[in-house]
């Protein structure tokens, strides 16, 4: 490194990358504007090039500070990983651990868990988010986040993955619409589902459930939870595919609705990941075992 830089300056920097903002980014960071601005301005006077393009309105990174911010938040993220270490040497299975998951995933799985990670690691703080699988996947390289919980496929390199278990589907529909018999893919030929918007995961399982199907999305119609999708689909406006995980903690909470099997489905794959990086390899591998623990105890 450069004498004179430090890694908080490299931390102005990124928090400035992140947010186009200088305010922002100083609250990002804990300090205050000016503290920031003179940060960032040291940092360019010890490189020798301009970083940052400032008006009284907009930030603008010149293409090196694109290219410094990116190796910068590498630099950082190594920074925490050895801190981590550290951590871990001294208390393998206690501090702070921060868990991200899909929101299809983690409200039906992790509140089930918890007495038992709990008791088995009573030193452990767990702090959760929940957030769409693109996020979480950019919080974990940037390491806002040291675990996350979601479902395959995804494309991301560095990334060590747990398969946890496989998560099945059942057909939901308006009250009286079938029976409790297994319903299979070819009965759903040219339906059209109710599904999450764009961007949640779970839009994309359950069109795939049935690849060789001509099944599509109901385009009219597009919630934002399983708990808005059900009231429609209690109401009669239309039919959709609910995982099994979330009918085993209970979503349907009382509403009126026909569920049927649906054995051709197929399932979503739940998983955990870390950087492969990470010094924390073994815990997360006993959380994961505790989670599908978790599941196997929580099906009906």
């Amino acid at each position: 490194m450069i004498p004179g830089i430090t890694l908080r300056q490299l931390g102005f920097l990124v928090a400035v990358a992140d947010t186009l903002n200088f305010s922002r980014a100083a609250e990002t960071c804990f300090v205050t504007q000016p503290t920031l601005s003179a940060g960032l301005k040291e940092l360019e006077e010890r490189l020798g090039v301009v970083l940052a393009e400032r008006t009284k309105r907009s930030v603008i990174l010149t293409p090196v500070g694109k290219e410094i911010a990116a190796r910068a938040r590498a630099v950082l993220l190594a920074a925490r990983e050895i801190e981590e270490l550290a951590k871990v040497q001294a208390a393998p299975e206690g501090g702070e651990l921060r868990l991200g998951a899909i929101p299809t995933i983690g409200p039906y799985l992790i509140p089930r868990a918890l007495p038992g990670i709990r008791s088995a690691f009573p030193d452990l703080r767990l702090l959760l988010r929940e957030e769409m699988t693109e996020q979480l996947l950019d919080g974990l390289h940037k390491g806002r986040l040291d675990l996350i919980l979601f479902a395959l496929p995804f494309d991301a390199p560095g990334i060590e993955v747990m398969e946890l278990f496989d998560d099945g589907y059942h057909l939901a529909a308006p009250p009286g619409s079938f029976g409790p018999d297994p319903v299979r893919g070819a009965q759903l030929d040219g339906a059209k589902l109710m599904l999450l918007e764009k961007g949640h995961c779970l839009q994309r399982h359950a069109l795939s459930a049935f690849p060789d199907r001509d099944i599509e999305q109901d385009e009219s119609f597009s919630a934002t939870s399983l708990a808005t999708l059900i009231s429609m689909v209690s109401e009669g406006l239309g039919i959709t595919l609910l995982p099994d995980l979330a009918l085993d903690a209970g979503v349907l909470g009382g509403q009126e609705v026909a569920i049927a099997p649906l054995p051709d489905a197929c399932p979503r794959r739940v998983v955990l990941a870390w950087r492969a990086t990470s010094a924390r390899g073994a815990l997360f591998r006993k959380l994961g075992e505790i989670l599908q623990r978790t599941r196997q105890l929580t099906r009906q």
